[in-house]
């Protein structure tokens, strides 16, 4: 065996974002794959310290500019548990909403950098113009197309009318045939099959061993989905199905995500169908906590987000911990990587959808006992940042 070291990155026409993957391969086989990070950490952690209860909304929704109300609800609700504040139905539903456009948006676009990533430019095209409507509804629902200041303590900042009702399910009329397109051309067209199908295959006990998330997970057929196994906003009240796909290819990965967005549009229909009346916000802002913590947890388009919220009382938090979905998906998702080709290794990084401004971590070193030891990635990977 004459092994070499292939460098992917950290600036690489594949990746949208800086991270490098050190390849090292015998001839065109990838026997090892080290994730290298660290290029883009911004310390947002520690900034929340600094600031009050209500100006870390804005913060924390900036961890990630495709899931930023994702954050924003992460955040809100383990804050609100820690306060015993109680948002109001209609702004449970709004925030369900929200997210729900979030999560259509976030996976047709990771759908089109696929098809860029296999050389099927006009397909990559196509889907970020069918995603701009997607951006419109946003941005008529919260303001905003892409970082959506919506939330605050306690409920939402802006209501639905009539207007934007009918107009939300309008645009969605033409999402849904667009995605049904798409799904047929990934189930069908060779370039696509050719370049996906049985590549970066993780087998259901491996995706839970590995504590993978999300689509991930669930293109390995395991059934588990935040918004399903513990609800929260208003998902206990919405029917949808957890999607899988048992082949744990790179294929199914994707097309669990175009089914989800199918599911997403169903969802937002009974939301606007059965939108409870009343308020929105609460009257007053919430500007001091008592003493207490929660474990605040969420469904990302890319798997399941991990706050955990720590108050010593006051105006401001003491602790906020926070575990986003790719950071599991792409340090522990290298077992996707074996005996795969040197040109599968976009391909199969591109199906976890990584996001790597909302994985980077700094590196802690422990030097109790006399001794020092600096955690590895993989240590990192198992607790959290």
């Amino acid at each position: 065996m004459s092994l070499i070291e292939i460098p992917v990155g950290p600036q690489h026409p594949a990746l949208h974002e800086p991270i490098l993957l050190r390849v090292r391969a015998d001839g065109e086989r990838v026997v090892g794959i080290q994730v290298v990070t660290g290029y883009n950490h911004r310390g947002v952690e520690k900034l929340g310290e600094r600031s009050t209860w209500s100006k870390d909304v804005f913060l924390y929704s900036r961890i990630c500019g495709i899931c930023n109300t994702v954050h924003a609800q992460t955040y809100t609700q383990g804050v609100e548990a820690i306060g015993g504040i109680e948002v109001p139905p209609r702004a449970q539903y709004l925030r369900t909403l929200v997210m729900e456009l979030e999560r259509i948006h976030s996976h047709i676009l990771i759908c089109a950098v696929m098809a860029e990533v296999v050389g099927f430019d006009s397909l990559f095209m196509l889907m970020m113009r069918d995603r701009e409507p997607v951006m419109m509804l946003k941005e008529l629902v919260t303001g905003n197309r892409v970082i959506a200041d919506y939330y605050v303590l306690g409920g939402v900042r802006r209501d639905l009318d009539e207007v934007k009702k009918d107009k939300i399910l309008k645009v969605l009329e033409g999402v849904e045939a667009r995605v049904k397109y798409y799904k047929k051309i990934f189930m069908e067209d060779y370039t696509i099959t050719k370049r996906l199908l049985g590549v970066g295959v993780i087998k259901p006990s491996e995706a839970v061993a590995y504590s993978l998330v999300g689509p991930t997970l669930r293109g390995s057929g395991v059934k588990s989905d935040v918004r399903a196994d513990d609800p929260y906003a208003a998902y206990g009240e919405i029917p949808f199905n957890v999607v899988t796909y048992s082949d744990g290819d790179s294929l199914s990965r994707m097309l669990v995500r175009l089914d989800e967005t199918l599911e997403s549009i169903e969802m937002i229909r009974y939301i606007i169908k059965h939108l409870p009346e009343g308020p929105i916000a609460p009257k007053t802002p919430i500007r001091t906590l008592h003493e207490g913590e929660a474990f605040s947890r969420v469904e990302a388009p890319r798997g399941e987000l991990i706050y955990h919220i720590v108050s010593k009382g006051g105006d401001k938090p003491y602790r906020v911990k926070v575990r986003t979905p790719s950071f599991n998906n792409i340090i522990n998702g290298v077992i996707a990587y074996r005996d795969a080709r040197i040109a599968d290794v976009p391909v199969i990084l591109t199906s976890f959808d990584p996001c790597i401004s909302c994985t980077e971590r700094i590196l802690v070193i422990d030097e109790r006992n006399g001794s020092t030891k600096v955690l590895s990635l993989k240590d990192l990977s198992r607790w959290g940042k």
